[in-house]
């Protein structure tokens, strides 16, 4: 009887040794694993692809008059006071986000045409898009002038020689993006990254955007037009 009740208790030590064995095998699989080695090696650039355009004067064109034909069409009256633009319910406010950054605006408001707001996206979104199929690392575009009363493009052609008083930027139709200064976007890990340089950005930029002329011609939405002034910006 003795026997008997001495071997049972031995048989359940065993079972409980073997579950706690297990328990302490699970655990340490488990800290393992969290204690893996991050990755914080340079994520570096495998550039190809890269074509850019032929010619910037010839596939973007500086037609004052053109561009203002076209602001007119799609865009607002001009207003006097910049109180005005931000009441105007024609007008659609944009603000930075994951596709495009806009800088700290001095002479111009966060305001345009519906179909400016969604080209400007479009626009980041192919940027971002290209970085990627070129095997390089990403960066947000930045806006660096929207849409201005004509107060403040008085207030500006004082200052910018290209600057003129009935300019484009007064219809809410028009955005300058840089073509010197991009946004570099974290790692979402963490790790550093090389660095893609302006000449390189410049051109993907410009990739995108003739596509983007070439889209908005054959869906005849309005004519995408951009400046020769920013082109050095």
């Amino acid at each position: 009887m003795i026997t008997t009740f001495t071997s049972q208790i031995y048989e359940k030590l065993m079972k409980i040794s073997k579950i706690s064995s297990i328990i302490i095998l699970l655990t340490c699989v488990c800290l393992l694993g969290s204690c893996k080695k991050k990755d914080l090696s340079m994520k570096m650039n495998d550039p190809h692809n890269i074509r850019g355009v032929i010619s910037y004067q010839r596939d973007f064109p500086d037609d004052n008059d053109t561009q203002l034909s076209a602001a007119k069409a799609i865009g607002i009256k001009p207003f006097k006071k910049t109180e005005d633009i931000v009441n105007i319910k024609q007008l659609k406010q944009i603000e930075s986000n994951e596709h495009f950054t806009i800088e700290d605006l001095t002479h111009s408001v966060p305001y345009v045409v519906p179909q400016a707001a969604k080209l400007i996206d479009d626009i980041g979104v192919n940027f971002l898009d290209s970085l990627a199929n070129k095997g390089l690392n990403p960066y947000r575009i930045i806006i660096t002038s929207i849409t201005r009363s004509q107060e403040q493009q008085k207030q500006l052609s004082k200052s910018n020689i290209n600057a003129t008083e009935n300019s484009t930027h007064c219809y809410g139709t028009t955005f300058d993006i840089s073509w010197k200064r991009f946004e570099q976007v974290a790692d979402k890990d963490g790790r550093p990254m090389q660095e893609v340089g302006a000449d390189t950005l410049k051109m993907v930029l410009s990739e995108v955007l003739l596509n983007a002329v070439i889209s908005s011609m054959n869906a005849n939405k309005g004519a995408f037009i951009l400046r020769q002034d920013e082109l050095y910006q």
